[in-house]
């Protein structure tokens, strides 16, 4: 196999919708060689376009959703917005959108109304509480999934508000479901020979599956898991330490072969005694062990602790901020961080592309676009439109 080929070539997605969760599949699809077709609205496009950061009036963040995706521009409220968007689905595999539930059914272009045009689509429908159920008319953002969803309650300290992950990490994990449960579908699909599907993907479902062992233990035991900072409850020693310099170290010496060889690297074989020698009882001394360890972290800058740990093979780490990420090695040895040129502003660095693949490895060929840049290109060579065609549904608002 062509080492520059990619998994999902020939692979066609629409992406209708705005900001993070459906944005964020699409650049997944696209960045493993899928031909994603964003749809904006005219005149002011994705609102991520003015999220956060700006430089030459376009957020950064924009250059990195949208890369290697073809920018188009539709008004879906018109008629002939929705005409295009029916046209459209003939001729694509998989179709990304975001919008509350009802909408696309409003505007006649819902899953229904697709399937007819093209029996073999399949459409990924993302939402805050889903398509049916009680709470599926109310608006529902990334947030709110984090907060119903039972990740807000978890995160933080027992005595503090919850708080959030500093990421909209609902959004991602609803994304990331989304992509994987596409794939599954088209695999369905291609492979087995059904039909297409509409995929309904919930954002509060989508934390509420990380929940680990929540469900059973309230149902055995009524038991409530609540805050608790950077402990594991019942798994020690796991935990943050602060070191001579003022800097944290995470540590995890949870495995009982990993524990020995902590209070080696501590020279404390007092602790490597029966008490401790499982999970179990290190548990009941969570505190204890804790305390010790941050004594013997503060002897010593970060840096120190943290070579000795990697001599004894303990699992530990630095607790870095983007500027540790830039600078680290291993970094730049795995290409996480990549240079994209973009218009106007020259070298722009961006993530790079993760998972890894050995033959068919994904790309970053072009940043986010401007608005509507790659008009011509799909209604062209897609929809066989002429530039007249074109130029009149653009000075219509259309497009």
């Amino acid at each position: 196999m062509d080492k520059k080929s990619m998994p999902l070539e020939g692979v066609k997605v629409l992406e209708l919708g705005s900001l993070i969760a459906g944005p964020f599949a699409g650049r997944l699809f696209a960045d493993f060689g899928a031909e994603v077709i964003k749809v904006e609205p005219p005149k002011i496009g994705d609102p991520l376009r003015k999220w956060r950061l700006m430089k030459d009036d376009t957020s950064l963040w924009w250059y990195v959703q949208s890369r290697n995706k073809k920018c188009i521009t539709l008004n879906l409220r018109e008629k002939e917005g929705q005409e295009i968007i029916k046209k459209l689905a003939k001729e694509v595999d998989i179709i990304i959108e975001n919008f509350k539930p009802g909408t696309l059914e409003k505007w006649g272009i819902g899953y229904e109304d697709l399937k007819k045009i093209n029996p073999k689509i399949i459409m990924v429908r993302i939402s805050g509480y889903g398509q049916d159920g009680p709470y599926s008319e109310k608006p529902g953002f990334g947030s709110i999934g984090e907060a119903i969803g039972g990740i807000r309650y978890l995160t933080g300290y027992p005595d503090l508000p919850p708080v959030r992950t500093g990421i909209s990490i609902g959004d991602s994990i609803a994304a990331i479901y989304a992509v994987m449960s596409a794939m599954m579908a088209l695999y369905h699909r291609d492979v087995k020979g059904g039909d297409g599907q509409y995929i309904d993907v919930a954002l509060y479902e989508a934390i509420f599956s990380l929940m680990e062992s929540m469900v059973p233990e309230y149902d055995q035991f009524k038991y409530i898991r609540e805050r608790s900072g950077n402990t594991l409850p019942g798994i020690a020693p796991s935990n943050i330490y602060k070191c001579q310099d003022g800097k944290y170290v995470a540590i995890g010496a949870n495995g009982d072969s990993i524990f020995k060889r902590l209070t080696q690297a501590m020279d404390r074989e007092d602790l490597d005694n029966e008490e401790f020698a499982h999970n179990d009882g290190r548990a009941k001394k969570m505190e204890y062990l804790d305390g010790e360890i941050e004594k013997w972290t503060k002897t010593m800058p970060a840096k120190e602790v943290l070579e000795i740990l990697d001599r004894y093979k303990v699992p530990s780490g630095p607790i870095y901020n983007i500027e540790d990420i830039f600078q680290d090695p291993h970094y730049h040895a795995r290409e996480m961080i990549k240079d994209v040129e973009v218009n106007g502003i020259g070298k722009l660095k961006m993530p790079g592309i993760m998972p890894k693949f050995s033959e068919t490895p994904g790309e970053i060929k072009w940043a986010g676009g401007k608005l509507g840049e790659h008009n011509e290109e799909v209604f062209e060579k897609i929809l066989k439109m002429s530039k007249e065609e074109i130029e009149d549904l653009k000075k219509r608002g259309i497009i």
